[in-house]
């Protein structure tokens, strides 16, 4: 019990402190992409956090498989450094004493990955998915921001609005650029706001401005200076555009076994099993020679890790394309690592391997 207890906490204490690590960093990651969209126009700033929950929701089995492998990894290691496994050893506890506590701590962890890889994740997913196509139907009005000059949707018109819409709902020195074919459009004005008609229809109405028209280039441009000038908003309809494979329902996958849909399955079945294993393969793989160096194990679990993931998503593009057939790429990747696994339990346990004794 004091084996169980003692590894229990170590265990939990590693991986709350690797889980806040990595998901800070996932965090980051995805801000500082989702700004730089924001600071270009792409996505409105208070579009921000419902992408960066979405995305979080999406990344989250990677980080928390790399939470259990490197909590199991580094718990033991610290052991062999402490030389606390040499009591442990002495007081008769093998190696494969360790494979209980270990799956006590990660069950629960691979579970939640499971549920989060199966069904919460896809579902994410697709409403990320519907926001981002709901962001791209806004029309030009909804993408102006005070002091900051913006391109609408097709890139043929730039907004600039020095004083965003007061009590009044009307907007101060706006300045319009419309680019068709060879000819250029330019629209300075002292104030605008939009009027709504009661069939729905939309307008902007521009006052007490002028009309730039011309050739680039070319002295042939014509100057008109109006008193209310008034364009009609076109409303923007939703593309409706298929749902990627990754924003698929895994019950809608399985209704329809194409090769994209199986092969989608393939890494959605294989990441709650690469966590399970890679919990098990920290046991062997976490053996430090106090006297050696002590970040040899580390650099092989990364590289270990790296192969193995790269293996699913291989295999996951293979199913895809109709390479191999779906069997074969759920079992193969995890099949190998099995054997590692044993053979490495094996190298750690065995007193006298069977290639030192035939030498």
């Amino acid at each position: 019990m004091i084996f169980r207890r003692a590894l229990q906490r170590e265990f939990a204490h590693s991986a709350a402190a690797v889980f806040v690590a990595l998901f800070a960093i996932l965090i980051t990651t995805v801000l500082i992409r989702l700004l730089g969209q924001a600071a270009g126009g792409r996505v409105p700033s208070d579009a921000v956090l419902a992408l960066i929950g979405f995305g979080a929701v999406t990344e989250l089995p990677i980080v928390l498989t790399l939470t259990v492998f490197v909590a199991v990894l580094l718990s033991l290691s610290r052991s062999y450094r402490d030389s606390e496994m040499v009591v442990w050893f002495a007081a008769g506890l093998p190696l494969t004493a360790w494979i209980r506590p270990v799956l006590r701590f990660a069950l629960p962890l691979v579970l939640v990955i499971g549920a989060v890889t199966l069904f919460l994740g896809p579902w994410a997913q697709s409403k990320s998915a519907e926001y981002q196509e709901r962001l791209d139907s806004r029309d030009d009005t909804q993408r102006v921001a005070p002091g900051v000059f913006r391109e609408s949707a097709g890139a043929r018109r730039v907004f600039f609005v020095e004083v965003g819409a007061g009590a009044d709902g009307r907007v101060r020195n706006v300045f319009v650029s419309d680019e068709t074919e060879e000819r250029l459009s330019v629209i300075a004005s002292d104030q605008g706001f939009i009027r709504t008609e009661p069939d729905g229809s939309r307008f902007v109405v521009l006052e007490k401005g002028r009309r730039y028209d011309g050739k680039p280039g070319t002295p042939e441009f014509r100057v008109m200076e109006f008193e209310r000038y008034v364009v009609q908003i076109e409303e923007k309809q939703l593309a409706g555009a298929p749902a990627k494979t990754r924003s698929k329902s895994t019950a809608e996958l399985l209704r329809t076994p194409d090769d994209r849909n199986l092969g989608e399955l393939v890494g959605r079945i294989g990441t709650p099993v690469a966590a399970l294993l890679l919990a098990l393969l920290a046991i062997p793989l976490s053996f430090v020679n106090p006297r050696a160096g002590r970040t040899n194990n580390l650099l092989i679990a990364v590289f270990t890790y790296l192969i193995y993931s790269n293996a699913i998503t291989i295999s996951q593009a293979w199913v895809s394309q109709g390479r191999i057939r779906f069997e074969l790429a759920v079992l193969l990747p995890h099949l190998c690592l099995l054997l590692l696994l044993a053979v490495m339990f094996y190298r750690r346990l065995a007193v006298s391997p069977f290639w030192r004794a035939r030498a």
